[in-house]
């Protein structure tokens, strides 16, 4: 039996807040796109915060805070918020930061509802903010690309196409990975992942424990209601908390022998 909708008024207000941090990000990106990479404080999870980041964060915050409805916040510069709400928004207010004051068009806003861990997520919101792109997923009732349902690739192309995180964060599973198939290193997990739900992508790796709950919680949900499939590099079903302190691995996939592939090599090396 399909368990019922969340409350449209949660679904509205993030919606509502995603909507508003990217047009935020666009503002500036026409006035001020000199200063998206001076760093202005250090955030919540002990990294610096750029202009870039704390204008979309800003933004995101007014319209929560103006609203009727109470949810609490876990936001990568502001940290955790207790507004005295039953579920918490789990914000990147701009995943891809790099990307984004590089000018390279890869980068988005990322938004997810749940009340303590990864697990409970009910509700998912992903914006390529330079196509427009949103991307959405109910627990329960699909995700969905532009109002249009999505699901992954179940029977990957015999060219296959991945993401994998490279550079300093690159381990001995990613690095094999790397000299295989048709690789690609993206810059930004949740639309990564969302990639991996339309079919675009056969699999996203990030082989090292380092990513945030706010960089995957949204891109989690939105794999998973696409039938696709979200683990860390061990093969053990991806969960964490709502914190800025945990870190993970992610394998997401189109198809659960493409993941045993994954994580058994994991195992061998």
């Amino acid at each position: 039996m399909v368990k019922s909708s969340m409350d449209e008024d949660i679904k509205r207000l993030a919606l509502k807040t995603v909507e508003k941090a990217d047009k935020a990000v666009r503002k500036i990106y026409i006035k001020d796109f000199h200063k998206l990479s001076k760093n202005i404080e250090i955030g919540a999870d002990g990294t610096p915060t750029t202009y870039l980041d704390k204008v979309a964060e800003d933004a995101a915050l007014s319209c929560i805070e103006k609203s009727d409805i109470k949810v609490n916040v876990l936001s990568e510069e502001a940290g955790e918020i207790d507004f005295g709400g039953e579920y918490t928004f789990v914000l990147d207010p701009v995943d891809g930061t790099r990307n984004a004051y590089r000018g390279i068009p890869f980068f988005s806003v990322s938004l997810a509802v749940g009340k303590k861990k990864v697990s409970d997520i009910k509700y998912a919101v992903v914006k390529n903010i330079p196509t427009g792109d949103v991307f959405v997923a109910e627990k329960h009732h699909g995700a969905f690309l532009n109002n249009k349902r999505i699901s992954v690739s179940d029977c990957p192309s015999k060219e296959i196409v991945s993401s994998l995180t490279l550079g300093k964060n690159i381990e001995p599973i990613t690095q094999m990975l790397s000299r295989k198939d048709n690789v690609r290193t993206l810059g930004a997990c949740s639309l990564e992942m969302c990639l991996v739900a339309t079919g675009a992508l056969d699999f996203y790796v990030a082989g090292r424990e380092y990513i945030r709950v706010i960089d995957l919680a949204a891109g989690v949900l939105i794999v998973r209601e696409a039938g696709g499939f979200v683990k860390n590099i061990r093969g053990k079903e991806l969960d964490m908390n709502f914190s800025l302190h945990e870190r993970t691995s992610v394998v997401a996939t189109g198809t659960e022998d493409t993941l045993k592939s994954i994580c058994s090599s994991k195992t061998k090396s």
